[in-house]
């Protein structure tokens, strides 16, 4: 049975986008058919990541205003045959979105597909509403500040009470937390919160802890989501999570500083030696 996964958080510029883009990127890794919607109406990012910013000609606002239907409007993925997007509208504010016109294209994705993905937008407004309400689960993305975990905090209230869910007295929405941007010298340090501290204050399961890395900024610059990149910390750490998100068990990394060993040490003289 299908299942609708919103990506959400109340504070812009976490790691939303990149975090849909690798979580569906990963989803039609491990062979689910997954579709990925962008509910940022009037500003549309998740096409970028995606690297496919040159085929969109309808959106997800045309499809509820029956201007085109599903399958014009779905773009294929270049790398995946079994992950599709459904971009946002640059031309519409978020007052465009309603939610029996969301119900129907989620209705309608269901009868296709494994997952869907809800990339939620920045805030609490209508567009955030509309990601969330139609879920069975969320995965709330933090960076490791105050602002961010605070702001979380809020969206974990709303989606225990503003959702499809909620409203009809059904099974509360599985939610999960996923920590962007983590750098563990900069929480020995004293100058960042600890992956303890997050989960003491906001208290929902941790699916995954994704480091900071350069190889993020590359990925979005280059429009190929980073868990393609299974070279780098940050591919590692999305394939992880969306493992756990599968049911896998997976010891948690890149939450401390890794250790030199012995070997590694001799390792790292020997390259840095001068050869004569």
């Amino acid at each position: 049975m299908a299942e609708v996964l919103v990506v959400t958080s109340g504070k812009g510029g976490v790691g939303k986008t990149t975090t849909s883009a690798s979580i569906s990127t990963g989803l039609a890794m491990r062979g689910k058919k997954t579709c990925v919607i962008d509910f940022d109406v009037g500003l549309r990012n998740l096409d970028l990541v995606m690297g496919c910013e040159r085929r969109v000609i309808y959106d997800l606002i045309n499809v509820i205003y029956k201007e085109a239907n599903l399958s014009q409007a779905l773009i294929k993925d270049k790398r995946y045959n079994n992950l599709y997007i459904l971009p946002a509208s640059q031309t519409k504010n978020k007052d465009a979105l309603t939610k029996e016109g969301v119900g129907i294209v989620i209705d309608e994705l269901k009868k296709d597909f494994d997952y869907i993905v809800c990339d939620s937008p920045a805030g609490i407004e209508q567009g955030a509403e509309m990601a969330m309400y139609f879920a069975d689960k969320a995965l709330v993305v933090a960076n490791p500040e105050t602002s961010s975990i605070r702001d979380s905090d809020r969206i974990i209230g709303l989606l225990s009470s503003k959702t499809y869910r909620a409203e009809n007295d059904m099974p509360p929405i599985k939610e999960s937390l996923l920590i962007t941007r983590y750098n563990p010298s900069r929480v020995e340090d004293g100058n960042m919160l600890s992956v303890d501290d997050i989960k003491e204050f906001l208290s929902i399961p941790l699916l995954g802890v994704v480091p900071e890395c350069q190889s993020v900024l590359d990925a979005s610059n280059t429009g190929v989501p980073v868990v393609s990149n299974q070279k780098s910390d940050a591919g590692q750490a999305y394939m992880d999570a969306v493992n756990r998100f599968l049911g896998e068990s997976i010891p948690m990394r890149f939450v401390s500083n890794e250790k030199k060993g012995f070997w590694n040490i001799l390792k790292g003289k020997f390259t840095t030696s001068e050869v004569v």
